[in-house]
């Protein structure tokens, strides 16, 4: 009898223990995590970094395979919050205008002019602002970690330079699928075209359409005057924080400590992607821009009332917008950047 009740302990004490072994049991052999550009560039790095960080600081108990060109959704770059969100993607770098057809308060981000530079950049992010996006998100499905940066967004064509909104009328330009980028740019006159990168660049070598927008390392690493585009203009009209997040399931499969240790590497990979992706455009003498320069492309620096001007003629998309976004949000938005240590 006492060896009965000796041998029902046991088992009554290994059962117990069972759950703590549970997290490690359910562990894949590898993560997918999903990214719109490859290593190769900034926005790409910051993946690269962060899972090679998780390998390092998990001893290998959580191993991450990169897929690059959202090829887990073929391409569409606005699928990927719904597929994060689903599972079919297990951890993404994600892109806050591509998100924002599904999550409309990451909108803010996108209305023009809205932050005038990094400093604004940082007084969201880094604020209370970034704080409550972060609480929208993780409401939304997903456990969003630490930001990036995927830069200021500078307008190219290969027509003519543009110094006014009258420079822009008639002109094809690509842009993500983002319903407030189809208003701002028909706002400002010109005919914009919702397509996927994968598809702009055969469309802007071909000449079905005319420019497009995007931060600058994009223009020197995808060697867009070689296809046709001849003229910059830095009007500086939105940036693009990235978002590093973890599907949920994914996130509550691991032990605390293996999440812990999984934030804090995103967090570090975003300050040093941040970096890189600044890199060449606040520094003295500004290389980035020397070196397109010898390219053969026009460079156009809009004067402060030129900008004026563009502000003006995209402040009814601006308040439109506001009232979608949630105007607490934006003026919380308005007040830190005002705010702000320049």
């Amino acid at each position: 009898m006492k060896l009965r009740t000796f041998l029902g302990l046991t088992a009554a004490a290994a059962a117990l223990a069972l759950p703590a072994l549970a997290p490690a049991q359910t562990y894949k052999s590898e993560y997918r995590m999903s990214l719109v550009l490859p290593p190769s560039l900034p926005w790409g790095k910051g993946g690269e970094l962060w899972a090679n960080k998780v390998r390092e600081r998990t001893q290998g108990r959580i191993n991450i395979k990169l897929y690059p060109g959202v090829s887990l959704i073929q391409g569409d770059q606005t699928r990927e919050f719904s597929a994060l969100r689903q599972g079919v993607i297990d951890m993404a770098v994600g892109s806050t205008i591509n998100w924002s057809p599904q999550v409309r308060q990451l909108n803010l981000f996108s209305l023009p002019f809205l932050m005038p530079d990094y400093a604004a950049v940082d007084a969201l992010t880094q604020g209370e602002v970034g704080q409550r996006i972060f609480k929208v998100l993780d409401q939304a499905g997903v456990v969003p970690l630490a930001w990036g940066e995927n830069g200021y967004r500078e307008i190219t064509n290969s027509k003519r330079a543009i110094r006014s909104p009258q420079d822009l009328k008639g002109l094809k330009i690509r842009v993500v699928g983002s319903p407030l980028f189809s208003d701002l740019f028909t706002t400002l006159g010109a005919n914009p075209t919702q397509m996927s990168w994968a598809d702009a660049q055969p469309a802007l070598a071909s000449g079905a359409v005319d420019g497009q927008e995007n931060p600058l390392y994009l223009f020197t690493g995808l060697k867009m005057h070689t296809v046709g585009q001849k003229y910059i203009t830095m009007w500086g009209y939105m940036a693009d924080p990235l978002v590093f997040v973890v599907n949920k399931d994914i996130w509550n499969s691991w032990t605390p400590a293996d999440r812990e240790i999984v934030r804090q590497a995103a967090i570090d990979a975003g300050k040093e992607e941040i970096a890189i992706a600044r890199k060449g455009l606040i520094e003295a003498g500004q290389p980035m821009l020397k070196d397109i320069s010898t390219l053969g492309v026009t460079i156009t620096h809009l004067s402060a009332p030129e900008r004026e001007t563009f502000i003006k003629a995209s402040r009814p998309v601006y308040d439109k917008w506001k009232n979608q976004i949630g105007a607490d949000l934006v003026n919380l938005a308005e007040k830190s950047i005002a705010a702000r240590k320049k």
